[in-house]
């Protein structure tokens, strides 16, 4: 008989150990450094409250699909407060279309609108702060600004291109 026919069990079983081996160490490499928390999201500073508060309210939208839902990948609020969609007026916000609360933190969320958005129609996705009452009134309940004093918003589109990832 030839001793020389196949692969011999032995050497499946060290070959074997070799892939585990080669795995483990390579999540251990790579792995572990994308699931560690990063620095450079929330730096570390001295600064006023006022400031680090302003800092942690941001919205991240991108464009739609026309439509009556509006979705956003995340909503970042210090206290809870409105996100507030507004129609383009020649340029900047305009007319409410939806609204919808959100707790402090960091959310996704969807709006339901009032009226559809359309095709090429540019709109903004606006925090508004709450007077404490947690019901949306335009003229009690404020556009939140930044540390600069720009109110803080996101302008999308609404086109049929959309890519499929919602916000």
């Amino acid at each position: 008989m030839d001793q020389n026919q196949g692969i011999k069990p032995v050497t499946w079983v060290i070959v074997a150990i070799i892939v585990i081996i080669l795995i483990v160490l390579g999540i251990y490499m790579f792995g572990g450094k994308s699931a560690a928390p990063t620095t450079t999201e929330q730096p570390v500073t001295e600064t006023p409250s006022d400031v680090t508060a302003a800092a942690a309210n941001r919205i991240v939208v991108s464009d739609q699909f026309p439509g009556n839902i509006v979705y956003l990948s995340s909503v970042q609020l210090a206290n809870g407060g409105w996100v507030v969609i507004h129609k383009d007026a020649a340029g900047t916000p305009g007319a409410v279309i939806g609204y919808q609360w959100f707790e402090k933190g960091i959310n996704p969320g969807k709006i339901t609108l009032t009226e559809k958005t359309v095709e090429g129609g540019s709109y903004y996705a606006m925090i508004h702060t709450d007077d404490g009452d947690k019901k949306f009134d335009i003229k009690k309940d404020l556009p939140l600004k930044d540390a600069n004093g720009n109110i803080i918003m996101k302008m999308f589109k609404a086109t049929a291109t959309a890519t499929e990832v919602k916000g």
